[in-house]
């Protein structure tokens, strides 16, 4: 079996490879005379169809300062590190909350999650904690000295309107409702998010570091049963790009230049009353991102934590675009927010602008087919340096998600090769989504169907 480094190696052999391939395939990197377009633009097309052109090819460039950071992450960082090994005893840990917010409609889930959840605390040897499910409808969660329900009251109202997940989450910060001191930590999670022992090791030395008031670590999606086989490899995207960029914004420069995501995140109790849920509507579509801009505004660090957290992908493709409808309108309220520094949001605002264009970077593909045009020989290495990273972005997913000795050669195989056929459909719900996003309502909150036996009807 090999060890983490030579994985590592083996990983960066590949991505470079890749990359070298299709700078070569696409005419980033120019071996013939062919590779040159030898066309004028301006007299074969016309001023105004050539000047679209050219526009549609600069905005590649929106999406380099995110594919940077990842390219980075991945290649700075061992990408597949041993197992999380203790810095010092689970006993001395300071306390630990494990915060679960829930809606209440999958009572079943949030319960047998909880267990499972406080088992893995236990086995990893953690004894100072608590499980709070913090809901909007009883769950009938069973009395345990290590378990506690809250259900927030239907007239609880925060003094800036806060609204959804963002409200219940402040509700938790009241005087008469929390029990935590403000030197005690809470971990943040989604009513379907498993720790695992390696996160609950990762997470302890976090705390006893202490270093840093914030912190957040690697989801993956293919774990156990796997419900929708499209949207997880689709989702292996987003597993490279928290080995990516997420990790290295937090490593190297201890910053959420691009925020986080709203689950495996890890507080310390004082740093969370200072930056508070209580941010009205813009932030409560995307309240993990309008927390995380208002934390860095407040000169707050963040770290990464080493170990990764169970969820799965959303069941149906009608969930995923949902998904990622709410997500893009949830950051365009924060980046329009006032309320968020200028400074403190720059790159967020960018890689939403990427976003925002895809539809137009998505027609330049297939113009830049139909309508060649001659460019700089650095602006065509840089658009397919971008589009080759991106597509290793789901194939190293793959990589990090699935075991090859748990799938063998043959299906390990067959999950990259999907994950690449998903690319596409990927592209049209994410275009979709934009476009949904943009003229839809923004202050709506959808949740995906999170149980799968919800799915199993009799």
């Amino acid at each position: 079996m090999l060890n983490s480094t030579s994985k590592h190696i083996l990983h960066c052999a590949l991505l470079f490879g890749l990359l070298i391939v299709f700078e070569i395939f696409c005419g980033g990197i120019k071996v013939t005379e062919s590779s040159f377009v030898a066309i004028d633009p301006w007299e074969e097309y016309g001023t105004l169809l050539t000047i679209v052109l050219y526009l549609l090819r600069l905005l590649t460039f929106l999406t380099l300062p995110q594919v940077l950071f990842n390219f980075f992450g991945l290649v700075i960082y061992n990408a597949f590190p041993e197992k999380v090994v203790l810095k010092g005893s689970p006993l001395l840990a300071p306390f630990i909350c494990i915060r679960i917010v829930t809606r209440g409609d999958y009572a079943e889930l949030v319960k047998t999650n909880v267990l499972r959840n406080m088992n893995t605390c236990l086995d990893t040897g953690l004894e100072n904690f608590l499980i709070e499910v913090v809901t909007d409808k009883p769950i009938g969660l069973p009395k345990h000295r290590r378990t506690r329900e809250i259900v927030v009251p239907k007239e609880y109202k925060t003094k800036t309107g806060a609204m959804f997940k963002a409200r219940a989450l402040q509700y938790c910060l009241e005087d008469t409702v929390n029990v935590l001191n403000n030197n005690d930590w809470v971990v943040h999670l989604d009513e379907e998010t498993l720790l695992t022992e390696n996160s609950v090791r990762g997470i302890i030395n976090f705390v006893l570091d202490g270093k840093h008031p914030f912190g957040q670590g690697l989801i993956t999606y293919a774990n156990e049963n796997v419900v929708n086989w499209l949207t997880t490899l689709a989702d292996s995207f987003r597993v490279s790009d928290d080995m990516g960029k997420l990790r290295l914004q937090f490593k190297m420069f201890h910053k959420p230049y691009f925020s986080w995501k709203g689950s495996y995140v890890v507080t310390q109790v004082h740093a969370e009353k200072a930056v508070s849920f209580d941010n009205g509507i813009d932030g409560s579509v995307a309240e993990d991102c309008f927390f995380a801009m208002r934390a860095f505004a407040q000169g707050y660090t963040f770290n990464f934590i080493e170990g990764e957290m169970y969820e799965k992908s959303p069941f149906t493709l009608t969930d995923f675009l949902q998904q990622r409808k709410r997500w893009l309108q949830g950051i365009l309220l924060v980046v329009r927010s006032t309320e968020i520094p200028l400074r403190n949001k720059v790159l967020l605002g960018i890689s939403l602008c990427s976003w925002i264009t895809m539809p137009l970077s998505t027609s330049n593909m297939i113009f830049a087919a139909i309508y060649p045009i001659p460019c700089p020989n650095l602006i065509d290495f840089v658009c397919a340096f971008i589009a080759g990273f991106n597509i290793y972005m789901y194939v190293f997913g793959v990589i990090k998600s699935f075991s090859l000795y748990r799938f063998g050669l043959v299906k390990f195989l067959a999950c990259v090769l999907g994950a690449l056929c998903t690319i596409p459909i990927n592209v049209v719900i994410e275009n979709v989504a934009v476009i949904w996003g943009l003229v839809g309502k923004k202050n709506k909150f959808y949740v995906v169907q999170k149980d799968v036996r919800a799915l199993v009807t009799v």
